[in-house]
């Protein structure tokens, strides 16, 4: 059974909050820069730093945090995710991209797979994306298209899942990467 985001957050505020003696920065600011937007993951042996290092997973969210609050221009122009589970052979359920603004939903839909793309109402920017109510994009990181309409008034969009392989070994084949942006505007 996979965990719930409730299960997610308990874990994320154990590990962020425990103390040890003696800690101290083990990955260097630039290190965590590229791993937040996937230019280089993470080796086996600075993924194990950074679990040991309570006040590195400290710093590791205040940058992601600080990427966010900077992410949020004027006037939405785009946002992208990255895979970050490990295949733990249970079918992806859901995505959601770095700024938080979108989730990926993939449902069984009589019998076939839908991606539902939604709008996160409480995110940054998410009320003047609503009012504008774009076209979107979801693209893989080749660029294929995953899905394109009109947010609704829920602020959804949802579609047929286009691709033979499921989805989370499509976005393993394809960079582990997607991106959710208004029609036709790359994201800058």
């Amino acid at each position: 059974m996979g965990m719930t985001e409730l299960d997610r957050k308990l874990q994320a505020g154990a590990l962020l909050g425990r103390r040890i003696e003696g800690d101290r920065l083990v990955l260097a600011d630039a290190v965590l820069a590229q791993a937040l937007d996937g230019s280089r993951p993470l080796t086996a042996g600075e993924r194990a730093a950074l679990q040991g290092s309570p006040l590195t997973l400290r710093r590791l969210r205040h940058l992601a945090d600080s990427r966010r609050a900077q992410a949020q221009p004027v006037g939405w122009r785009g946002s992208r995710g990255l895979l970050r589970v490990a295949d733990s052979g249970n079918a992806l359920d859901l995505l959601r991209t770095d700024d938080g603004m979108w989730r990926l939903h993939f449902v069984d839909a009589a019998g076939s797979l839908a991606v539902v793309v939604q709008l996160d109402p409480e995110a940054a920017g998410a009320a003047e994306v609503m009012e504008a109510r774009p076209a979107i994009e979801v693209r893989d990181g080749r660029g294929a298209l995953v899905l394109e309409g009109q947010l609704d008034a829920d602020g959804e969009c949802e579609g047929p899942w286009p691709f033979e392989a499921l989805p989370a070994a499509h976005f393993q084949q394809h960079g582990a990467r997607f991106e959710v942006i208004p029609r036709a505007t790359p994201i800058t």
